[in-house]
């Protein structure tokens, strides 16, 4: 599978070169990228990798699917690592693992191609890490129900047309009064509103998304009512060592750009690489991302083996973007000032890291889940 695996590797990297690197930095200032470039991924094979084949996908491990984020992580192209994260890591696993027959043939060989676009709504203006306070109602209505709410910092929020959206069906029983819906976004009631402003993963589109009256078939519940809330803490493990992968190749690709540019640059009269300090830092970091390497791929092993539990997947999300964001940072000061400008790569990577430390449940929560397992 190595020699697969490297090859599958080479092929992504050369349709990144030519499909992607050309436009990107065009994307980034216009804020989101052409949705066609969906439509491109999916004709390379690039989403939905994990899948079976009978639902679009190659039947490949795990593995592949990182290889498709991490390359992009790696090449400096974090809102689209993200973006294809969503669609491919998280939302259509929700489908694959939970949907009935009729929704997994309707929607994955769909995602597959990258004509139907995914994402997954739970986040809401007044509830981020706690959803215990999400404000989403779902209430029954004839044989289907009717929702009405708000989520916000949805990514792939204005492309998507299939929308995972976490709900409460019974306010008063807690964590067993929610229910996962497949929401379309061609829904009556269902509107998109503003493409929102981000310090960094700027060609990601990020909406908040609105629900007013949104009637939906009992057949659009994803996996049970009632247990909304255990559906996501099942799918949580992969959702979190997709964005460790993403992590450390986002860091391996910031010090490549950094020992690259350290090499040429001079000061006082030799190269920045002969400087004591910076010798230091590239040492520190390197280091750094080698040591997250390594726990990154015994994580993936783990995670195909299905001994990956909630703890493994906090302590992999918190201690890798933990690490990528340090990284990020050291590589920028060795720039100079010019790690400041924004047509420097560098730049890019380090205001794309800052948020992977609060996507997908922040450090602190991350710290939390941790100690209630050690503790």
């Amino acid at each position: 599978m190595e020699n697969e695996l490297e090859l599958f590797r080479d092929n992504v990297r050369r349709f990144l070169e030519s499909e992607i690197a050309p436009h990107y930095t065009q994307w980034e200032a216009d804020e989101i990228m052409p949705r066609d470039v969906w439509r491109k991924l999916g004709e390379a094979g690039l989403l939905c990798v994990d899948m079976p084949e009978k639902y679009g996908g190659s039947g490949a491990p795990f593995t592949f699917s990182c290889v498709v984020v991490e390359e992009l992580a790696r090449a400096g192209f974090g809102a689209l690592a993200s973006n294809v994260s969503v669609h491919s890591d998280i939302a259509a696993p929700y489908i694959a693992h939970l949907g009935s027959d009729a929704q997994k043939a309707h929607y994955l060989p769909k995602m597959a191609l990258g004509e139907v676009i995914g994402a997954i709504a739970m986040t809401e203006p007044g509830a981020g890490s706690d959803l215990q306070g999400a404000r989403t109602r779902a209430e029954v209505d004839g044989d289907g129900y009717r929702i009405n709410g708000q989520k916000t910092f949805i990514t792939n929020g204005q492309h998507a047309d299939v929308i995972v959206t976490f709900t409460k069906t019974d306010p008063s029983a807690g964590s067993k009064g929610t229910a996962l819906f497949l929401i379309d976004a061609a829904m009556e009631g269902f509107a998109r509103g503003r493409n929102l402003e981000k310090i960094g993963q700027h060609a990601a589109d990020t909406s908040e998304l609105f629900f007013s009256d949104v009637r939906v078939p009992a057949s659009a519940v994803l996996g049970r009512v009632g247990n909304g809330f255990g559906h996501l803490m099942d799918e949580l493990p992969r959702e979190r060592l997709i964005l460790a992968a993403s992590a450390v190749a986002a860091a391996e690709g910031a010090l490549a750009l950094t020992i690259d540019y350290v090499r040429e640059r001079h000061a006082f009269g030799k190269p920045l690489s002969a400087q004591q300090n910076t010798r230091f830092e590239i040492a520190r970091m390197k280091s750094d991302v080698a040591v997250h390497r390594a726990y990154l791929e015994d994580c993936k092993a783990r995670f195909d083996a299905g001994e990956f539990d909630v703890a493994d997947a906090a302590m992999a999300k918190y201690t890798t973007t933990e690490m990528q964001c340090r990284v990020a940072d050291g590589c920028l000061q060795l720039f100079g000032g010019y790690g400041y400008m924004r047509e420097y790569p560098i730049a890019r990577h380090f205001v794309d890291a800052r948020v992977q430390r609060i996507y997908g449940g922040t450090s602190e929560i991350m710290k939390e889940i941790i100690a209630r397992s050690v503790l």
